[in-house]
């Protein structure tokens, strides 16, 4: 039995894990061309394969049509929106994901882009490796508002975390949970209201046709010039034309993106701005987060492949 594995992370300090499925029986195939597969390549990869373990390549219709004896799909990670469901349904093809294995790590690293991005850490770097000692003025972080879209997982120790830097928190959710958010002491808030009030804003939200372009240009409008917009979570949740702009004009202070549309993104003018801080997708990228993932995807895959 054949399997495909994508995720460039996946085993990459843990090789037990490809141990893991060779014991098992599988004939494993790796994506061995160092970024994410395209659609032509996930379909020639995947024709003979019985099973995939899945970053963020694309599992659309096309794909999915080209692997007739695909049965699991374990998805590494959380988010499932690379991946046609209703078509895997159909099918009949068992679909899970690696829910709370890396939840801390992308708590983290949101903070880390707002004390980056918020403290021009990154420009300050790169000044000083240029013998420039001159001094940058930034903005502060601790008792600032906080916005957060999205309370799942991440957004919750999103939340926790920012507690440490006595953050007035406002949250939206289309889930609200009424005990948490007062136990946790965030304020219900609309993503209109969260914009206009919110001194830096972390988007932990899933990509879906509601939520696409949830920041869009009325709602960087709203925002303040000293507002800091961070994204971990999916690059089709912003307007990326609109926030280009809105960063050239300096219409708000900064942004801090780990996820684009589209990865890298090619307008060069993304790589000319000092008041972005960028990500390779690497949020979840820590030693321990990527072992929780490789092994729960493992345990998913081999469970639905009835090994």
């Amino acid at each position: 039995m054949k399997i495909l594995v994508t995720p460039r992370s996946f085993g990459k300090t843990n090789p037990e894990l490809f141990e893991r499925l060779t014991k098992a029986g599988l004939d494993v195939l790796r994506n061995d061309t160092g970024s994410i597969l395209s659609q032509a390549q996930m379909c020639e990869k995947l024709a003979d394969c019985h099973g995939v373990i899945l970053g963020v390549d694309p599992l659309d219709a096309t794909v999915l049509s080209a692997a007739p004896l695909l049965k699991a799909v374990a998805k590494y990670g959380v988010g499932l929106d690379n991946i046609d469901l209703e078509a895997c349904k159909a099918r009949g093809i068992a679909v899970s994901r690696t829910v709370g294995a890396n939840s801390n790590a992308v708590a983290d690293y949101a903070l880390t882009l707002m004390l980056m991005v918020a403290r021009k850490a990154a420009l300050i770097d790169r000044r000083c490796r240029q013998k420039d000692w001159s001094k940058i003025t930034s903005i502060d972080l601790y008792g600032k508002t906080l916005g957060i879209i999205g309370l799942g997982a991440i957004g919750k120790l999103v939340a926790k975390r920012a507690h440490g830097f006595s953050m007035k928190i406002l949250g939206h959710d289309i889930v609200w949970d009424d005990a948490w958010a007062a136990q946790a002491g965030v304020e219900r808030a609309d993503v209109d209201r969260i914009c206009r009030e919110a001194d830096f804003i972390t988007l932990h939200t899933v990509l879906t046709d509601q939520t696409r372009h949830i920041i869009n240009a009325q709602r960087l409008a709203l925002m303040k010039r000293t507002a800091v917009l961070v994204n971990t979570a999916r690059g089709g949740l912003i307007d990326e034309k609109a926030l280009l702009a809105a960063l050239e004009e300096e219409r708000i202070y900064g942004a801090g993106l780990d996820v684009f549309a589209q990865e890298p993104p090619i307008d060069p003018a993304w790589y000319r701005l000092d008041n972005l801080v960028m990500g390779s997708h690497c949020s979840s990228s820590t030693a321990g987060a990527t072992a929780t993932m490789g092994h729960m995807a493992v345990d998913n895959l081999l469970r639905d492949l009835g090994l």
